[in-house]
């Protein structure tokens, strides 16, 4: 069996998205498709001492409506990477394992970038090697793969001899199932059950960015990665927060 996943490129995605990596055979960064302004493309959230805190980069969007993800700019006029990089420091300075990962990640934000999507996919790949995930990973807009929401995904199973389609559950609204299933391509739905694990700052808060979870255990996050966590409904009591949606 090929299992092929394919995921929009995010900024220091969550723990849910690295899952799918872990489950998959091949993986595509879908980074030609429609820029979602308030999306996780440029903004993720990490755990502070006054509670989630996002981490957002910015990018040019005036004028630009209906751009895709790879043609997205970053606009570096201010030192937000620099901004960003005290903000983390700060939240985990009395976490034990947050080296070297810290300063692996200095080193790449502090990198300049044009692109938010190399930015993002860098950051991905950087992330997978802390979680000892080694895919194939290619970008949507080098494939030449074309064709409409369905047909698209259903070409890209084929283009990889992929029989099986692993997809986050929002997916759900959209997927012809049938029309993958009469190519011999069974999809999978990931039922995704957050694990948790020891984080600074009071009680535990799901669906940070999966920086969190390295920060606050080193080494250890891909043995939490595999570990399921108690069920969380998106937009649990319990949470006040809700998973990312790809």
């Amino acid at each position: 069996m090929t299992t092929l996943v394919v995921l929009q490129p995010s900024y220091l995605p969550w723990v849910g998205f690295f899952d799918q990596v872990r489950r998959c055979d091949q993986f595509v960064f879908y980074d030609d498709v429609q820029y979602d302004k308030h999306g996780w493309r440029n903004r993720n959230r990490i755990k502070a001492a006054s509670g989630p805190v996002w981490l957002t980069v910015p990018v040019r969007t005036r004028g630009r409506m209906g751009q895709p993800i790879c043609d997205v700019e970053i606009s570096n006029e201010t030192p937000w990477a620099r901004k960003q990089l005290k903000t983390i420091e700060e939240a985990y300075a009395r976490a034990p394992q947050r080296q070297p990962y810290l300063a692996e990640l200095t080193e790449l934000l502090i990198r300049p970038r044009e692109r938010l999507a190399d930015l993002d996919i860098a950051a991905t790949k950087l992330m997978c090697g802390w979680f000892g995930l080694e895919r194939p990973m290619h970008r949507s807009s080098q494939l030449g793969v074309g064709g409409d929401r369905n047909s698209r995904l259903l070409a890209l199973c084929k283009h990889f001899k992929a029989d099986h389609y692993l997809s986050g559950s929002a997916a759900r609204s959209y997927l012809d199932l049938e029309l993958f299933a009469a190519h011999g391509i069974r999809v999978e739905f990931q039922e995704f059950q957050h694990p948790e694990y020891k984080q600074q700052h009071g009680a535990f808060l799901p669906y940070m960015s999966a920086l969190d979870l390295v920060l606050n255990v080193g080494k250890d996050c891909s043995a939490v990665l595999v570990t399921p966590g108690p069920a969380i409904a998106a937009g649990d009591p319990g949470s006040g927060l809700h998973p990312p949606e790809d």
